[in-house]
Order: C-alpha cells, then structure tokens, then sequence
C-alpha cells in the first residue's frame, strides 16, 4: 500500500511516546510505501487536491528518539486520489489553516481520495463540542460566550472546569471554585472580554484516579484505555502537563460509553476516536490526532498500532 500521513514535521516526533509514529513503524514493517507532508503542503492543481509529500523509510533502532530516526526522499506533487490512503494526524489547535485543510480533503475525497479521519467529520466533531450529541453520558456542561453565564454556573456547582474550545494538551484549562479571588480575571483572558466562547463543565474528583483515554478504531473498541493520572496538586491529567500514564482494563462504564458512540463515529467516517472519560462521565472526543497507542502497546502487550494498520488496509479497498 502507498500511504501519505498529513503530520507535524518528523524531526519534531518524540518517538518514545508519538502515536503516529507507532502507526508509520507498523505499516513499515508491512512493506507499505510511507510517505509525508504538512497540511501546507496541500494544494488544488488543475482541478485536482494534490500534495507535495516526500516519501521516507525508517533507519536506526526501534524508539531511537534522535531526529536521525528516518531518511525522507525527494518532495513529489502527487495527487491524494493515487494514495491507497491519507492519514490526517496533523496537531490541533483547529484553527482557520486547520479547517481550510479540511475542506481540501473533503474536495479530495470527492475525486476518489481514501482520508481518514474524514475531513467532514474533523469539522463537525470540535472535541468539546462533539459531547453534548451524547448528553446521557456527560456532566453538567455549559457553553457560552458570556461571563455572566459561567458565574451563574460556577455558583450552581461551586467547583467547575473552565476550557477554551480549541485546544490540545491541557491548555487554557482551569479549575474555579466559589471563593476563587482569581475568577474575573481567568474569564476575561479565556473568553477575552465576552468574545470566544468556552465550554464549562462540572468538577469531577474522580480526575484523581484518571483521565481515561478510550480508543475507538474502525468502529471497534480498544480493550485497554490509558489513565493519564494528574500530577500532585495538578488538575490536568493530560500528559503533556506532566500527567503519568497507566494502561488498565476498561471498566463497564467505559465499555458502555466506547459501544455507544461506536457505530456513530464509524457511520461518520472516523477511523479513529479517543474518547476522554472521567469517572462515568464523557469530557471529549478527540478525533484530530488521538495518542496513547504506545502506552498501552508497552504495558498491556495490545497492539493498537496493528489494529489500526488492518483497520486501514479495510476501510482502503475499493
């Protein structure tokens, strides 16, 4: 198979931990021809969605988190039509570059292009928002542009999660409780003065124990989920603020929960979701660019990545 991944820049991939780079290594060591570019290199050329992608093969040990980790060849402009697939795992936040990519490849996918995740679906799944389409899993969520509101909902619940809707890793994240003197000034810089809207949830104590990451693959259900625990005096369970992960057994909940959006996410053309569970309740969907496959790889012995390169190789055939 010949596979184009829209990502980050390669020389950028923390191999010890990247999840796409665990996704490359599998498909590489099927033969699969492997090439990349950055969603900036797409362009419309004579009516048709083409990429400058430049093919490149593995060199050096397994997890060798040097940049010497691959050898790229020549930047070709191919057409994303004569991939056998695009794999779009370019980094939020899903800003206006972002979504103008998305709708190249949804032009893509008109003239014949395999892209997974749909670009439709990367549009219409914001990773907050995509929440209240299952509200009978989630907790008290608010979403507004108005201060005023996020007060109102922080004196009902006297312990709340403030978040912006478009970002990655924890940021912008904030706990506010009822005798926080610091309220009015973190509204004003996440919503800057009443103009961008946030999402506010109810507190969940059960971060304690994890924010569990659930992964769905081509409408099948990981068995593993990745507890990112937060750190000591830490709200944020994210690894990338510094949360420790731990691979474990799903439990009936999150069973409950992964089965339930499964056949929604794959009728929408996700090949991929990593769904954010804290305690019983659903916080996000993440379809950009879900991780956790070389946590639970490592400590349960499950092979996502393996899972996800058949997944491919499926949902590819003509």
């Amino acid at each position: 198979m010949k596979i184009l991944f829209i990502a980050d820049p390669l020389a950028t991939f923390k191999t010890y931990k990247d999840t796409t780079y665990a996704m490359m290594r599998e498909m590489a060591a099927r033969g699969w021809a492997l090439f990349h570019t950055l969603s900036s290199g797409l362009s419309v050329q004579n009516g048709m969605v083409a990429a400058q992608a430049a093919p490149f093969e593995f060199v050096g040990a397994e997890n060798d988190n040097g940049h010497e980790w691959f050898r790229a060849g020549k930047q070709i402009q191919t057409a994303l039509k004569d991939f056998d697939a695009v794999i779009m795992r370019t980094d939020p936040p899903f800003d206006m570059q972002y979504l103008y990519a998305t709708q190249l490849l949804t032009l893509a996918e008109g003239q014949g292009a395999k892209v997974f995740n749909s670009g439709q679906a990367m549009r219409d799944f914001n990773e907050k928002l995509a929440i209240l389409n299952f509200s009978r899993f989630t907790a008290p969520t608010l979403v507004s542009t108005c201060a005023t509101d996020v007060r109102a909902f922080l004196q009902e619940h006297g312990d709340i999660i403030v978040k912006p809707l478009d970002g990655m890793g924890g940021m912008g994240i904030f706990r506010l409780t009822g005798a926080d003197p610091n309220t009015g000034s973190i509204l004003e810089t996440l919503m800057q003065l009443d103009t961008r809207t946030i999402m506010a949830q109810r507190y969940l104590p059960e971060i304690v124990h994890g924010d569990k990451r659930v992964l769905v693959i081509g409408g099948e259900v990981v068995p593993f989920a990745l507890a990112r625990i937060p750190q000591q005096g830490e709200t944020r369970g994210n690894l990338a603020a510094g949360g420790r992960g731990v691979a474990q057994e799903l439990s009936a909940r999150d069973r409950e929960i992964a089965e339930t959006l499964a056949p929604e996410l794959k009728r929408r053309g996700i090949l991929l979701a990593g769904l954010d569970v804290i305690g019983d309740c659903l916080t996000e969907v993440n379809v950009t660019s879900p991780t956790g496959f070389q946590e639970i790889m490592k400590q349960k012995g499950f092979d996502a990545a393996a899972m996800f390169a058949d997944t491919v190789a499926a949902w590819a055939k003509p």
